[in-house]
Parts: C-alpha cells; structure tokens; sequence
C-alpha cells in the first residue's frame, strides 16, 4: 500500500460509487428533463422551434445534478479513507498522489461518457423526439470540443475541492471545513468587489480559455492544500 498504483486502486475499489451512481444520476435527470419537456410540450411549445430548442438549451440540470455529487465523492475519497491507507502501511505522500491520479481517472470516465451520450443524442435527432439532455448551453451547446474540457475541468475541481474539504476535516475536524468554506467565501466576495467596478469590460473581453485556467488553478491549489492538511494529520 506504500506505493502510488496501491493508493489509486484503494479507491478505485469503490466501484459503485465512483462509476455507477454518476450514471444513476445522469439517468434520473434524463428522465426528470424529458418530463419537464412533455410539460411544455402538452402546454402548447412545439418540439424543434427556435424557442423549444433555446429553453431546452438553457437546463442546467444535468451539471447542477451532478455538481453536488462530485464535491462528495471529493470528500469522501480523502475523509473515509485516508486513515484506511494509513493503517495498510501508505505512506502521506503515496496516499495523495494516487489520490491526486484517481481524480484524473474519474473525471476522464465522465468526460468519456458524456462525451458518448451528446454523440448519441446528436446521432438520433436528440432521441428521436427533440429532447436535450446533453446538448445543452452549461456543456457547450452540442460542441463536442468543448463538452470534453467542461466536463473533464469541472470534474477536476470539484474532485480535488472536495479532497482538500476532506483534508481539512481530517486535520482540524468538523470546525476544519467551516473555516476553510468561510475563508474561500471571503476570498470570493473580496475579489468580486475588486473586479465588479470593471465588470463590463471583463464581460465584453471574456474568453472561455479563462475558465480552463481557473479550473485548473484550482485544482492545483486543492491538491497543495490537501497535501499540506494531511502530512501532519492525526489518523483517528
């Protein structure tokens, strides 16, 4: 269990988890977004018109759904079995390493399945029936090129988010995850009050790259932060 591989299969182990219930999710939304379209549907919109297409377009409930999961399964991957690895002979290091790698490997298997199901939905005349479920505005408006980045990105952060609110827990315990969250709110509102004076000529320059490199910014700064909670935790 001292090495990286060791670590990463540790939770890779938890299969259900981490490859099946994003799929449960994925499909309970599906149903629930093409139950929402038969509403509109029965209440007068028609199916392929400029407005049906725009407000399928604009559901975000397929990355909302899948948001809050993601930032658990963050959490969990450091704050259930951390103390697991430790007490199998891991090494600190090894443990947040292959922790690091599993957030890769996770966020791949998302981009790889979403990435099937938007070619699907295009390849079918979404589903035969003008139903969107993938092909929607919060992941890139039916562009596969940058679904891929969204989903792999985004799955990125809130993974790795989730590891350092583990971390923290893991460290300083329940009042751990309330200080860092109140800190990071802080931070947010802090840097919100700097820009909102130069908001409109951020919004009219805004390129997308931006996201890519604050996602990544965060995940980096995630990882250092669990790295630096977890070298001097006590395991419980």
């Amino acid at each position: 269990m001292s090495t990286v591989a060791s670590t990463t299969r540790l939770h890779l182990n938890k299969r259900e988890i981490t490859f099946a219930v994003p799929l449960y999710i994925t499909a309970i939304v599906a149903v629930v977004s093409v139950l929402i379209a038969l509403m509109f549907w029965r209440a007068g919109s028609i199916p392929g018109t400029g407005e049906w297409i725009e407000g399928s377009r604009n559901n975000p409930g397929i990355a909302n759904a899948l948001a809050g999961f993601i930032g658990y399964l963050g959490v969990q991957s450091v704050a259930t079995t951390f103390p697991f690895a430790l007490g199998m002979g891991s090494t600190r290091k090894a443990f947040v390493t292959g922790q690091l790698l599993w957030t890769v490997i996770v966020s791949a298997y998302l981009t790889v399945i979403f990435a099937a199901l938007l070619l699907i939905e295009l390849a079918t005349g979404h589903w035969f029936s003008d139903f969107y479920i993938f092909d929607v505005n919060v992941l890139g408006a039916g562009d596969l090129s940058k679904l891929i980045p969204i989903v792999f990105l985004g799955s990125l952060a809130l993974l790795t988010a989730g590891g350092a609110f583990g971390a923290v827990w893991v460290r300083y315990g329940p009042r751990g995850p309330v200080v860092l969250g109140a800190a990071v709110a802080i931070a947010v509102i802090a840097a919100l009050i700097v820009v909102i004076p130069s908001a409109e000529q951020i919004f009219a320059s805004f390129e997308l790259w931006w996201l890519a490199i604050a996602a990544l910014g965060v995940a980096a700064a995630a990882s250092v932060g669990t790295w630096l909670f977890l070298r001097s935790a006590i395991v419980r």
